[in-house]
């Protein structure tokens, strides 16, 4: 390519900003959406719908904006501060080792994430077949019909199993049963969310 056919490019030469890869309304659209509101400007409609008593009568005190580019090496500048550290939490928080084909394959699978666009709905959609993946294979181990998941930590988890349980069997009334075993900081998560729902926990050993 010549230099004369790359200056008939310009975009290959001006940075790139997040307000010009914006497809949202234009201009004309805006003014059609302020009439039939009843208002001419955008500043009206601010007022109008913003009390006075928490309204920013000033600018923000923003940075000036950055391309696209620009922002992505300010963040790996920032990042780079930050120290991997070990964690020593224990009672059940211990290393373990990751299969690559897992972590490539699954953990870092962009086809979860990116789907369509980069909004919660598809995360969420991803997040989904990540865990039906994980259920079907624990299924297929083990011979057995059902298998659990959760990206929740265990705390929230049984908390989250509790709740559950409560709403499918309907009797409110009846105690929550949690086994002695189970690790300290998951007891202290069940019982604090048993008492936002007036739940009664018992904590015995179970034996099966």
């Amino acid at each position: 390519m010549t230099s004369v056919e790359l200056a008939a490019l310009p975009f290959l030469h001006e940075p790139v900003t997040y307000a010009d890869r914006h497809l949202g309304s234009g201009v004309d659209d805006r003014l059609r959406m302020l009439s039939s509101l009843g208002f001419s400007n955008l500043d009206e409609l601010t007022s109008a719908a913003i009390p006075n008593a928490i309204a920013l009568n000033r600018p923000l005190a923003l940075p000036p904006a950055l391309s696209e580019s620009q922002a992505l090496a300010e963040l790996r500048q920032i990042m780079s501060k930050n120290r991997q550290m070990r964690s020593f939490l224990g009672l059940g928080y211990v290393p373990s080792a990751m299969p690559a084909v897992i972590q490539r394959n699954v953990l870092e699978n962009p086809g979860y994430y990116t789907q369509y666009t980069p909004y919660q709905a598809e995360i969420a959609q991803g997040r989904l077949e990540a865990l039906l993946n994980f259920q079907t294979l624990v299924c297929s181990l083990t011979a057995m019909p059902l298998a659990n998941a959760s990206l929740l930590d265990e705390g929230t988890a049984a908390a989250e199993a509790m709740a559950m349980c409560r709403t499918l069997a309907n009797t409110p009334a009846r105690p929550i049963l949690v086994d002695t075993s189970c690790h300290p900081q998951t007891i202290d998560v069940v019982k604090t969310r048993a008492r936002a729902v007036d739940a009664q926990v018992i904590v015995l050993p179970v034996t099966l």
